[in-house]
């Protein structure tokens, strides 16, 4: 997460109304920060460093003849090097020669907001926090109108639209002219509800959309015509939005690979997509239906908090990892078959394409150990098989504690020798996660679940 973007200070104005819900506004401010911190943990990481700067200066002035090396380099250079720059340093560059200035207005622009703060970001001085905001808003204005374009990537997650809902539609406009590829949009509250313009469905070129806290505008009035014709990559952080608009979103995006979400407003998942890859789901109590998903590989269901929700896999023939269900709260549906303690299994109960699979379970649970040879058969052709028995960071004291309450997991015959058990401790504490949307969908890593926890091995003898 980039701890600089804090939630704008709730004003005196907003504090009488969410006193009058029954509601403390430090306590809400308190929690809109911690809903921030999950969606940046989600998103993806800014595409340049905030602490990358530009110098021609020789490592040892001793050294130095004088000579300015870098803009010596050859011009494919100079783009690469201007292209990694916060966007206050890259258009700075302009100012040194007409080679940089030619530069930087001919590389791809990549603008990350969170650069344009100044160094000192308020956060107890609600006029002084709201003012630095509005400086950000006003300095992407003037970058977005300077450059030609085309646009590579925008990260925008600390400008204020409360007041400049108007400039926002404006800027997707000039994006959608000057030809946008990659665009992550976070609101930065307060307030948390705000529209979202529908002037971004004219973006037809973008690959990749991430959205936080918005209110999805209504599709119903857009016309047929409206679609996404070069979208991959899709993710949704906090989004109010209705099935209706996410059918429509899916339907309108023919080679959309992956669709993340997390923690929205959705009734139930539905995905009938030719084209999707991967579908990663994060914080969510909704029922996920995969209909008609010919092409789709990962289904990845991370911290689910329902009480008791449906799983449903229709048409998937490419699915080959799923994960993780939880045999707490996951109901398993197999074509038009719930699959239930003893349920025999068939061709019409089975998915043979999964060879990796991760489930939840509490082996002290009575139901839940009866359930999970039920849940195995489903998948008869699982070569990877992770079982998560949660123990947060810090439930033993020592390594002596461990392999004295874990020691019983090794005892155990294996039925098959090729196995082996592992015990790892995860990097994180209780309620605390290390995944996010840009790992999840990164095929060139075969077990995506072998992602999730850092870990570090346990002192632990005996495995077979």
């Amino acid at each position: 997460m980039d701890t600089r973007v804090l939630p704008i200070p709730m004003d005196e104005a907003t504090m009488p109304e969410f006193r009058k819900r029954g509601q403390v506004p430090e306590d809400v401010e308190s929690s809109i920060g911690t809903v921030l911190s999950y969606i940046h943990f989600a998103i993806p990481d800014a595409p340049v460093s905030s602490h990358a700067r530009l110098s021609a200066l020789p490592p040892d002035d001793d050294d130095d003849d004088g000579v300015d090396r870098l803009s010596l380099l050859p011009d494919a250079l100079l783009r690469r090097i201007v292209s990694r720059l916060p966007v206050k340093d890259a258009a700075r560059t302009a100012a040194l020669s007409s080679r940089w200035r030619d530069a930087w207005r001919s590389t791809p622009l990549v603008l990350v907001d969170a650069d344009l703060l100044p160094a000192g970001v308020s956060d107890a001085d609600t006029d002084a926090a709201r003012e630095e905001a509005r400086a950000v808003t006003f300095a992407v204005s003037r970058v977005i109108a300077a450059h030609p374009g085309p646009f590579r990537r925008l990260h925008l997650t600390s400008s204020f639209m409360d007041q400049y809902q108007g400039l926002l539609a404006s800027w997707l406009q000039v994006l959608a002219v000057k030809g946008i590829q990659e665009l992550i949009l976070v609101n930065r509250p307060f307030p948390a509800d705000l529209t979202l313009p529908a002037t971004f469905f004219g973006m037809a070129t973008l690959t990749r959309l991430y959205l936080g806290l918005w209110k999805f505008p209504d599709t119903a009035a857009l016309p047929r015509a409206a679609c996404f014709p070069n979208l991959c990559d899709l993710g949704f952080s906090l989004i109010g939005i209705t099935n209706h608009d996410m059918d429509f979103i899916l339907a309108r995006s023919p080679v959309l690979e992956t669709l993340c979400l997390q923690a929205n407003t959705l009734q139930r998942v539905r995905v009938a997509s030719r084209s999707l890859r991967c579908l990663m789901m994060m914080g969510f109590d909704q029922d996920v239906n995969v209909v008609n998903a010919p092409r789709l590989e990962r289904l990845i269901m991370l911290y689910s908090c329902g009480s008791s929700m449906l799983v449903k896999i229709g048409r998937a023939p490419s699915l080959r990892a799923i994960g993780y269900l939880d045999l707490e709260t996951h109901v398993l549906e197999i074509g038009d078959t719930i699959i239930k303690a003893g349920t025999r299994a068939s061709p019409s109960t089975m998915v043979p394409s999964v060879k990796i699979l991760g489930i939840i379970v509490c082996f002290g649970v009575r139901n839940e150990a009866k359930m999970l040879p039920s849940f195995l058969r489903c998948f008869p052709n699982v070569e990877t098989l992770h079982i998560e028995i949660v123990s947060p960071k810090g439930t033993f004291a020592s390594t002596d504690e461990a392999n004295f309450r874990l020691k019983p997991l090794f005892a155990t015959k294996w039925a098959s020798k090729c196995c082996s058990l592992v015990v790892l401790e995860s990097d994180v504490s209780a309620g605390e996660n290390n995944w996010n949307f840009e790992r999840g969908c990164d095929f060139s890593l075969m077990d995506p679940f072998a992602i999730i926890i850092r870990s570090s091995r346990l002192d632990i003898s005996g495995s077979s």
